[in-house]
């Protein structure tokens, strides 16, 4: 989940779906929740910015209102943040010249939202950490079993603290896993299909075209060049992240 300010050129943001027609939107500030389709942005001229991206625990105790109301969307951020919160918080950040001091900027700012967080399920915690720990390898039964939880109640909770269910979150996580293996580390696709546990490679390759419009092989080699190109990046081109 993102928080992102911008100063200079607007983002431009291009969201695509198999039901309907890409959408272009602009945005000088922009929060968006879980993502399950395509979507590609960038900008046209010079730009500075930040951008922030939190867990969805960590989104839920620092926004404080359930994260369904985020998912698969992108909004202003002072729909949720109070009028002009991204503005004030923006013109701090423009005045700062260096940044380092921006990050204790933006880290101070969103701390103070988290005096009074809302209390976070431990049921969802442990579901979540599950999840991650196994990247998406588990099922909505496997879940109820371990937290003790039904099914409706592991939903109900998912949607207000996630914000997208079980078997969505699940999902996004093998993606990211097939996603951030080094693109060497399988003999094929095939094989990247099975060790992030999916059913065959038509199902990753399914995957990939609904979350990110690219074939696995296309994003992966994105992937590893783009890791490639930050080994030795600065600390200003790393985002934050809020984490619970």
């Amino acid at each position: 989940m993102t928080l992102f300010l911008g100063w200079g050129d607007p983002l431009h943001l291009l969201h695509e779906t198999r039901s309907a027609r890409a959408q272009r939107t602009t945005w000088q500030a922009t929060l968006a929740g879980l993502q399950t389709s395509s979507l590609k942005g960038g900008f046209e001229g010079a730009a500075e910015g930040v951008e922030i991206d939190f867990t969805p625990i960590g989104a839920y105790m620092c926004l404080g209102l359930p994260l369904h109301h985020l998912a698969n969307c992108h909004l202003h951020p002072d729909e949720v943040l109070g009028t002009g919160w991204s503005a004030q918080l923006t013109e701090q950040l423009v005045a700062v010249p260096d940044w380092g001091r921006r990050w204790a900027i933006i880290e101070d700012a969103l701390t103070r939202r988290m005096v009074d967080a809302p209390p976070t399920s431990p049921v969802v915690a442990e579901a979540w950490s599950r999840l991650r720990a196994c990247h998406g390898r588990l099922s909505t039964r496997d879940l109820v079993a371990a937290t003790g939880r039904g099914s409706r109640r592991l939903q109900g909770l998912f949607r207000e603290q996630i914000g997208l269910p079980p078997q969505t979150v699940s999902r996004i996580l093998r993606f990211q896993r097939a996603l951030t293996l080094p693109f060497d580390a399988c003999r094929s696709l095939a094989d990247r299909a099975a060790l992030c546990g999916y059913y065959d490679e038509a199902h990753m390759n399914h995957d990939f075209h609904d979350l990110a419009g690219l074939t696995p092989a296309q994003l992966c080699a994105l992937a590893d060049h783009a890791a490639s190109e930050g080994e030795g990046a600065m600390d200003e081109r790393l985002p934050i992240v809020f984490d619970r």
